[in-house]
């Protein structure tokens, strides 16, 4: 795109701004920090500049939520001050007051975060804020570090209580060591190291990020013997992932003390890590804690950006959003267990009437769908394939004159695909506009795929959850039009897409 379309593009930023998904009113965001549920809310922090849309003057920003879908943006919880910006972390309710903090009678919440120093040699350690009114104002802790190993690297704790070893558990990363570490206290304020992961997977760049996510085991009903949790280690790596930066996923079990990955037989998995999602916008992703029992699975959610870009997005006044809330569940599969991922279901809440065709071929060519008066920028959309012949098939989403993103299966290669290389205007075109893929587990079998459609963000699910893709994307405001395609062959199939309500 020539640089006048760019110019457009950046005064129009502010029609790029989903509609169902979080992002600010104004300024930069990245990381989410702190997710936590307290008394009837869900809390978003996350890594916020107050002063401008570029990284800087880290601090956290907050909003809160009663359905992790409609969020009221607070002032800035936990800023930056002359001594340490805020970098990325979490939030706990301290239930009993193990902290000190609170006056023994009510949960006071703490914020785990790394401080990092404001000075040219750098230095990282973990600090302390808490609040007592239900996370509007923080009080940083007086003694701050409380976890210092001298690093200039050493962030992003994930803190959560261990009930069977009665303490609380910190997963900590060494970036440049492809190192998680684990550290245990019984009061929030004394560490001590229990043990280190790493380095596994993917290493060709610094780690960041780390969640240690519990999936508990349902009690045998042969012999009333509860089985072991499950546990899932994930972490961010700046390098090696398909779309630049991104997230992988090791499963195993947690004893209190460890990580203990499962014995991984799939070569690929093993060396390269296996992939939450393999679009190139879905990074830091982390879980709420403390979640309601009305929760069947974890629900965690990610910053829809990617490093190697998110300063360039062609957005104003604000820079940044995060994807939709997703559950997680674990499936065992010929290769392993693996981590699945559905939008969180009271997403379907947001749908307006559907527009459904039961039943039709699609033969080799293209069909554009009739939407009527929907909003093409506002959809999701259901696409169940029951049989092809067609060598790859697919949608094509805001589409119009000379612009789509493409969305797709290639049956000869076994793969679901994005490719945005006609998206419209993408940063760093010359590295990013083209096709992110990953390999479905049965790609000669019937399939669906479930495709969320808001604005700028373009984020693909299979219906297993087994094949995620997320992608910004950023196409002319006329480019409304939904299309199916089909390559020599037809397709038969079911299709619905929802008008989806704006949440903002």
């Amino acid at each position: 795109m020539n640089t006048e379309a760019h110019t457009e593009l950046e005064q129009g930023g502010e029609r790029f701004r989903p509609q169902w998904h979080f992002s600010p009113e104004k300024h930069w965001i990245n990381d989410p920090n702190g997710l936590v549920w307290f008394e009837g809310e869900y809390h978003l922090f996350f890594q916020y500049n107050p002063f401008g849309d570029q990284w800087g003057h880290m601090s956290w920003g907050h909003a809160v939520s009663a359905d992790l879908l409609h969020w009221q943006e607070l002032p800035v919880a936990i800023p930056e001050d002359e001594r340490v910006s805020i970098f990325s972390g979490s939030v706990v309710v301290d239930q009993h007051n193990s902290s000190g903090f609170g006056d023994d009678t009510d949960a006071v919440l703490v914020a785990i975060y790394t401080g990092c120093k404001r000075v040219p040699e750098g230095g990282q350690a973990q600090e302390l804020a808490y609040s007592l009114d239900r996370g509007r104002s923080w009080t940083k802790y007086a003694a701050n570090p409380v976890l210092d190993i001298g690093l200039r690297d050493f962030r992003d704790p994930k803190v959560f209580w261990h009930g069977p070893t009665a303490r609380w558990v910190m997963a900590v990363v060494r970036p440049d060591d492809h190192v998680v570490s684990f550290y245990g206290s019984h009061n929030l304020r004394e560490w001590q190291h229990l043990s280190d992961f790493g380095p596994a997977g993917e290493v060709g760049g610094i780690w960041e990020c780390p969640d240690l996510i519990e999936f508990p085991s349902s009690t045998n009903a042969d012999d009333g013997v509860a089985a072991h949790s499950r546990w899932v280690l994930k972490v961010d790596t700046f390098a090696g992932h398909p779309g630049g930066t991104g997230a992988q996923v090791f499963v195993g079990r947690f004893d209190g003390t460890r990580f203990i990955q499962d014995s991984v037989a799939d070569e690929a998995a093993r060396t390269t890590g296996m992939w939450a999602d393999h679009g190139s916008d879905f990074y830091a992703a982390i879980a709420w804690g403390n979640l309601p029992a009305h929760h069947a699975a974890p629900v965690w959610i990610g910053w829809m950006n990617n490093h190697g870009y998110a300063k360039r997005t062609p957005t104003s006044p604000w820079r940044g959003a995060m994807s939709v809330p997703r559950e997680l569940f674990l499936r065992e599969t010929p290769a392993g267990t693996r981590v699945g991922q559905r939008p969180l279901r009271a997403l379907q809440g947001l749908r307006g009437e559907p527009l459904q065709w039961p039943t039709h071929t699609l033969q080799a060519g293209e069909t554009l769908v009739d939407l009527g008066e929907v909003d093409g920028r506002s959809l999701e959309i259901e696409w169940s394939v029951t049989t092809a012949t067609a060598s790859e098939f697919g949608l094509q989403v805001r589409s119009g004159p000379g612009e789509a993103t493409l969305i797709g299966v290639c049956r000869r290669r076994g793969m679901l695909f994005i490719d945005r290389q006609h998206s419209g205007f993408v940063p760093h075109a010359e590295r990013w506009a083209g096709r992110r893929e990953v390999a479905l587990e049965d790609p000669q079998g019937p399939i669906t795929l479930r495709v969320l459609v808001d604005r700028c963000s373009v984020e693909v699910l299979t219906g297993d959850g087994a094949a995620v893709l997320t992608e910004l994307v950023f196409p002319a405001d006329a480019s409304r039009a939904l299309r199916l395609y089909a390559l020599s062959g037809e397709v038969q199939g079911r299709l619905t897409v929802w008008p989806m309500a704006a949440t903002r």
